[in-house]
């Protein structure tokens, strides 16, 4: 199957992903090396808005289970995100990359409030822009603030990067011999409840037809071949 080209991505990331194999906060070293995948698609001429979640920090919903009211930590959540952003950006900015955070949260003496044609204006310019704070609102996650982000971004794609390799139709993790699909439509995902995303997040990149990419961003140059159409992924997009 030959994949399609893109030139303005978002590119989800979980917040689990910068611990590396540690099993709470931000491990500097993976940070790098993730910086250093996007610094290389960027010098490629990639239009790039990233987002990050928080899952690594704190996670609103591990929160209200164990009696936290759900609202306030879900906000917790989106500070974690804020943390996660600053991390990737000085991280980028290390690297010679000009970086925005723009957070749906409004904190002034950190980093940018989320205004849509300011971030427009970050892209045309070369920069990379860090969404932060999920949708601002408590009860959705951060890969609703992903999609929600790619629409308003008019982005060509929706990269997530997670520990695996693509969707499958079973967890490969727990089922030997799971098989993994090299294209799927987002009506299937939803009926089968395959979880790659919350339903809301694949609904609304259904809605606007913007597809989903799934790729592992723990193997390292993975996401440069999957945008040159080489790696092993995952798409999910409308069917014909």
């Amino acid at each position: 199957m030959t994949r399609p080209t893109f030139r303005r991505i978002l590119l989800k990331l979980s917040g689990e992903v910068l611990m590396g194999s540690g099993q709470f906060g931000i491990d500097p070293d993976t940070v790098d090396r993730i910086a250093e995948e996007i610094v290389a698609i960027h010098g490629d001429g990639y239009e790039l808005c990233i987002v990050v979640g928080g899952g690594n920090i704190f996670r609103g919903l591990a929160g209200a289970a164990k009696g936290i009211e759900r609202a306030t930590g879900d906000y917790m959540g989106m500070l974690a995100t804020v943390m996660n952003a600053l991390a990737v950006q000085s991280a980028l900015e290390r690297r010679g990359v000009a970086t925005r955070v723009q957070s749906a949260i409004p904190m002034a003496s950190v980093c940018e409030p989320f205004i849509r044609r300011r971030a427009e204006r970050h892209l045309e310019k070369g920069r990379v822009v860090i969404f932060a704070a999920g949708v601002g609102s408590p009860y959705f996650t951060t890969d609703s603030g992903a999609a929600l982000r790619a629409a308003e971004m008019k982005c060509d794609a929706l990269f997530k990067g997670t520990s695996v390799d693509g969707v499958y139709d079973a967890d490969p993790k727990k089922v030997p011999g799971a098989k993994r699909y090299e294209e799927i439509d987002f009506s299937t995902v939803l009926s089968n409840d395959l979880k790659i995303m919350d339903a809301s997040a694949i609904a609304l990149c259904r809605d606007n037809n913007i597809p989903i990419v799934v790729f592992n961003i723990r193997e390292q140059g993975n996401l440069a071949r999957v945008l040159a159409g080489e790696g092993i992924a995952t798409i999910v997009r409308n069917g014909e």
